[in-house]
Order: C-alpha cells, then structure tokens, then sequence
C-alpha cells in the first residue's frame, strides 16, 4: 500500500514559486512532482544477493565489531612498537606464527615477535606489523633497520570499518555490489527493503504498430514502450507494458484503469501535445485530477502530471510526449527521480561532469535544453564534448550515438567553442 494521498494539484501549485503550467522551468516542475508523489510502505525480507538494487526499508545496526579483533593489514612480523630502536638495527627472536583463522596461541614477551600473515589476529601484546620484505631473517632471528616503521603500522583496529551499535547503513539507500558486502560482512543472511514500485506504461496512436506486425501507409513501428522499457529496468521497478493503445475512447478508457488498478503509477507516451487531435487528454482528464504542462525544456516541451483513479486505487500519471527522443530526456530530467523518490529511495542527484566543447552551441535562453554528446578525452587530458549533429526530437539514432547529454541551464544563452558546459554521462544511467 502507498501513504495517504498528498495535497490537491491545485494547492501544490500554490506553493510552487514561479508557477505557470503554459512555460513551466524545469527546476519548477521538479519541485512540483517532489510534493505529488506518495511513496511505497511495503516491506519485504530477502536473501541478501536478491536485495540488489532494492531499496533498503531500516537502519541496519551493526551487532559486532567488524573486524572483531585487531588484525595484520600485510604479511610480515608482529611486534611491539616499543621494542624497535631509534638507531641502529632492531633484533628479535621469531616464537611462532599466525594465521588467518588460526591465531598465535601463545604469548611474545619483550624482545620476541610472531610471524603473522595478511588478517590474522594480532597476538595479545603485539601492536605493530612490519612488512615481511622490510625484514631481514637469520634462523629464528630477526632485524630491522631503524626507521622503516614506526609504532602501530600495518593494523587494522577492531571496528575500524564498523563499531558495534553504528548504523552501518540507512533506510532508503539504494543497495549496491558494495552495500552487499558490508551486510554479509554483519553476517546478515536476509535483509529487509520496501516493495518494488509497480509502473505500468503504454504507447497512444493510431500510427503506431508494434514490432512484428506489417507496417501500414503512414504507420511507424512504436520505440518508446523498449526505451521505457529499458529504462524503467534500470531502476529495478516492476514493469507492465500495455502495448500500443489506438486513438479510441473506450480503449484508452480500458487501458488507464487497468493501468490504475494494477500499479503505482502510469507513463504514457504521446498524446498530450496542444491541439492534438486525439482523446488521451479528455480520458486522463475524466478519469482523475490531471494537469497539462508546456515545460521551458527542449525537447519535450508537453507533459501531463497528475493522479488517476480506478475505483479505490489512485495512481501517479506522467503523460509523455510522443518523439523518441523528448521521452528519454523528459524521463531523466522529470520522471526518473520521482520514481525513485517513490521507490522509497533517499535523492541522490545524477552526477554532472565539466567538459569543454569542441564546436559553438546556439541555445536560447529561458528554457532548459538537453543536446546530445559525444564526450571523449582530450590531449590535454581534459574532457570534451561535440555534440552528436542533427538534434531534432524524433531523431532516436542521436540517443545512440551520445554517451551524454549536454545539459544546458535555463538562463543560458549560445555557447562558443572551447567553452566549459555540464554533461550527464550515460555510463551506468542508459
């Protein structure tokens, strides 16, 4: 189940600074969606190599020190700090050795060391690790130069990495390989995260076929559902592709209430556009409280935002433009973080890099503008970025060439050549 539905539209808009559903900022439609959406509260345990990407539903405490005991970061010779000279060569006599998982049972008096290797318990007694190539050994004798350590080297403290009663991560992280790691490290063999966010989305048009079927005269094959597909993927959320619904009342009708009925939220592509001689607008209209935006973005300048209802259940709708291309960007720029925001997820803004460009931009300001990029490295060991050419917003094949996108700010104007622009790479987003 999700939590109590948030404000009306309406009031959110009221506290929105800058609002204009007619030339919406960017910035502004993000602030809006933040206080739309309601999030998940389900909870579920799972074996910890299913939690991948999961996100996590409580604070987990740590219940042991991690490591438990002090233990050599190295091979070498455990010693005490005390017993090396300040001149001249340091001579100890080795009394046995230690093992990961197999400690030195016995006890080094002054002047004694144990051969140890890389994690095993450092002997009672015993604070400092000398590498074993920084040693000189004679039988069961022992020297070290002065000065190649120092008190305290070479050991890792019990809990360095978690003390017991330290919250070892927080509610809402998105968990990755790492976070894994740290939980088995725990010795969790189960661990609890929020349900999976269900999305449902589906393509509108009459011109759209799916892929398989015959392409008609005017007819294109239908891209957005993969990309939306793939992208929704990436976020780990469970996915219900309606397939392509036809410019029909009672068939859009159908889809958006089997669509609120079985998810959490509804993406549609296409449709929305002013003047659109269409029903998907009066559907989403009818069937709850809905909002039709012109966004200060490019491309994809037309959006729908609100809730729709079948029966008791209440879903988010994001109504997205139809070109290939407006959809991927508006879903990163709008829509990704708000799925996210939903999953339960703590925000993490999608990290931006600095490039110079290789060529001009002419961009206008009063609008947020995403180009499509090539970055690559230069001589000079800087980052560059052209863009990828043509930039219209059905020209998908420009998706596939970029590995960025150049995110240009609303109040920017053109850019010259050699200028430094924010890039939003694809590596680990597409």
């Amino acid at each position: 189940m999700t939590e109590p539905s948030p404000p009306s539209l309406e009031a959110i808009s009221s506290c929105v600074a800058g609002y204009d559903p007619h030339d919406l900022p960017v910035a502004q439609a993000r602030e809006f969606i933040r206080q739309m959406v309601p999030h998940v509260a389900g909870v579920e345990m799972l074996a910890l190599r299913s939690a991948l990407g999961r996100v996590l539903a409580r604070d987990v405490v740590s219940a042991i020190d991690v490591p438990p005991q002090d233990n050599a970061a190295m091979d070498g010779y455990a010693l005490r700090g005390q017993d090396l000279a300040e001149q001249g060569e340091t001579v100890l006599r080795v009394v046995g050795s230690g093992l990961a998982g197999q400690a030195f049972a016995g006890r080094a008096a002054p002047g004694e060391c144990v051969r140890i290797m890389t994690g095993a318990v450092i002997p009672e007694g015993l604070d400092t690790v000398v590498p074993q190539e920084l040693v000189r050994r004679e039988g069961d004798r022992i020297a070290i130069a002065a000065g190649v350590a120092r008190v305290g080297d070479n050991r890792r403290r019990a809990g360095e990495d978690l003390a017991r009663s330290e919250t070892a991560l927080a509610a809402g992280r998105l968990l990755r390989p790492a976070d894994l790691g740290l939980l088995a490290s725990l010795g969790m063999p189960e661990v609890p995260v929020l349900r999976r966010l269900r999305v449902a989305f589906f393509s509108t048009g009459n011109e759209l076929r799916s892929v398989g079927e015959a392409l008609g005269p005017g007819c294109v094959y239908d891209s957005n559902r993969y990309t939306l597909w793939g992208m929704l993927h990436r976020l780990g959320v469970e996915v219900l592709d309606l397939g392509v619904v036809a410019d029909d009342p009672a068939a859009l009708e159908s889809a958006f209430l089997d669509a609120a009925a079985n998810a959490d939220v509804v993406i549609t592509s296409g449709g929305v556009s002013v003047g659109e001689a269409d029903h998907t607008k009066a559907v989403m209209s009818r069937l709850g409280e809905v909002l039709f935006w012109r966004i200060a973005i490019r491309p994809g300048r037309p959006m729908a935002i609100g809730r729709i209802r079948s029966g008791a259940r209440q879903a988010v709708l994001f109504g997205l433009p139809g070109n290939p291309v407006a959809v991927m960007v508006t879903f990163y720029a709008l829509v990704r973080d708000a799925l996210l925001a939903m999953s339960g997820a703590r925000p993490e803004a999608l990290p931006l890099a600095r490039a110079f460009c290789t060529a001009p931009i002419r961009k206008r300001p009063g609008r947020t503008e995403y180009q499509r990029g090539v970055v690559a490295q230069a001589d000079d060991g800087r980052l560059q970025v052209s863009t990828t050419g043509a930039q219209g917003s059905g020209i998908l094949r420009s998706m596939s060439q970029a590995n960025a996108l150049i995110v240009l700010g609303h109040d920017q104007g053109d850019v010259a050549a050699g200028e430094v622009v924010s890039v939003l790479l694809f590596e680990g987003l597409t």
